[in-house]
């Protein structure tokens, strides 16, 4: 797909650095190229030139790279001008590129046309801003992953596979006299149940995934002076959190970002639930229960030293939340770190002081966010897009398998259609014109 217009923006990020880098792409970069730096460069090699204003003189002095279509980020031709990285500088330099026919790219539009010409999909164009934006190394080696198109690659063997269900079924409706025994029902509900298994497979390593680009909302709460704040600086290892023996130290609600072995984890520190007439205080209280509700899992601290029907004051009001039980002040009684089941659920012992039991919390808390998926291995960098199509894919499966067994090919070969359709949106790259050129290809239609 040829590009109608040139388009040139700065590549780097805004402010002060050694180099500023601004990208041209488009019909124009060449006529560009031999006004600012008199020739263009041959391509694929980086070029020292002088950058030059209209009357001739320099701007800078830097390097510049020419790529020629197609073999280019977005199958144009590119001109890339490595410069000096001040502000002043690399205004100057793409006030000049505007000059000579370029316009100011909208954001992400060398990436859009990337994906136009057919050298990304939308699942890597997707990664490109998951890795620029990636919070720890596991979910930036992930985004890489995307954007090399691991998780693509898995999408189309799944559309082959419907693909080419769909050509058999769809045949076997025009002419029926070509039936195999691949046409059978019952072999058409076991090729539909090893898609179903294929299918499924990719949805759990998705929903592993998103755990390391979305992070785990972790809401640290119990009854005042249990040690929150304690665990809250012990999991941040920082003192982010007032400390005090004093009850109702923690007011408002308080969040820091943290990494527990590459994921990502908001952790929120509440006030303590008790009854108060302090106005200040029960708006806190309010908070707290608002977070709670609004958490992926709540870690209910309790006090080692109080009795159990102290430790399960508010814990009732826990039901239908993930939760776990987090005894703190092991110190306090000489006991080891422990994680062990109860009738409340799975209870943790730690300390916070002296960090007894702090390492068992830590793989509880990894294993909470992998639930299902078998940690890092097989994870997919998923969005909540890529699900919903995924699920949407498996119901439209789950639904032909049915048909299958009740019902004629015209209702397999629909459910067919919609299940490669919804699967299609993952990339982006399906089109009805895929199956005819494959029924085409496949058999003798001409006859």
């Amino acid at each position: 797909m040829a590009a109608a217009e040139t388009i040139a923006a700065v590549a780097t990020p805004a402010g002060v650095g050694g180099i500023g880098v601004v990208r041209i792409a488009g019909p124009a970069v060449g006529a560009i190229a031999r006004e600012i730096l008199g020739r263009v460069p041959e391509p694929r090699r980086a070029t020292a030139a002088e950058f030059r204003d209209m009357d001739g003189s320099p701007l800078d002095y830097g390097i510049a790279i020419f790529f020629q279509a197609p073999h280019s980020f977005t199958g144009d031709d590119i001109l890339e001008l490595h410069g000096h990285g001040g502000p002043v500088i690399l205004d100057a330099i793409l006030r000049r590129v505007v000059q000579l026919g370029a316009r100011i790219a909208r954001p992400g539009e060398f990436s859009q046309r990337a994906f136009l010409n057919g050298k990304i999909d939308l699942v890597q164009a997707e990664a490109i801003a998951d890795l620029i934006e990636a919070r720890t190394a596991k979910s930036a080696r992930l985004a890489v992953q995307m954007l090399r198109g691991d998780f693509s690659r898995r999408i189309e063997t799944l559309s082959e596979g419907i693909a080419e269900l769909r050509t058999l079924v769809e045949a076997n409706l025009d002419f029926p006299e070509d039936s195999t025994d691949r046409t059978d029902p019952a072999a058409i509900g076991g090729e539909i149940d090893s898609l179903l298994e294929k299918t499924t497979e990719i949805i759990a390593g998705a929903n592993n995934g998103r755990i390391y680009r979305e992070g785990l909302t972790l809401v640290v709460a119990g009854l005042p002076n249990a040690g929150k704040s304690s665990l809250m600086n012990a999991l941040a290892g920082d003192e982010i959190a007032i400390v005090t023996h004093v009850p109702g130290t923690t007011r408002d609600v308080l969040r820091e970002e943290i990494a527990i072995d590459g994921i990502p984890v908001r952790l929120i520190d509440t006030a303590g639930l008790r009854h108060s007439e302090d106005p200040v205080e029960q708006e806190g209280v309010r908070r707290a229960r608002r977070a709670v509700q609004q958490a992926d899992h709540v870690l209910w601290v309790v006090d080692a030293t109080a009795t159990e029907q102290e430790a399960d004051t508010y814990l009732g009001g826990l039901q239908g939340i993930q939760r776990t039980i987090v005894r703190n002040k092991l110190d306090l009684l000489r006991e080891s770190g422990y994680e062990r089941d109860t009738p409340r659920g799975i209870e943790i012992g730690i300390s916070a002081v002296t960090g007894e039991g702090l390492p068992i919390l830590r793989e509880h808390l990894k294993s909470l966010a992998t639930a299902g998926g078998g940690g890092e291995e097989g994870c997919f960098l998923t969005r909540r897009r890529h699900l919903d199509a995924l699920e949407r894919t498996h119901t439209a499966l789950h639904q032909a398998r049915a048909m299958a067994e009740v019902a004629g090919p015209e209702l397999v070969a629909e459910d067919l259609r919609t299940a490669h359709r919804e699967l299609g949106e993952v990339t982006g790259v399906f089109s009805s014109e895929d199956l005819l050129d494959r029924i085409f290809s496949s058999f003798c239609i001409g006859k």
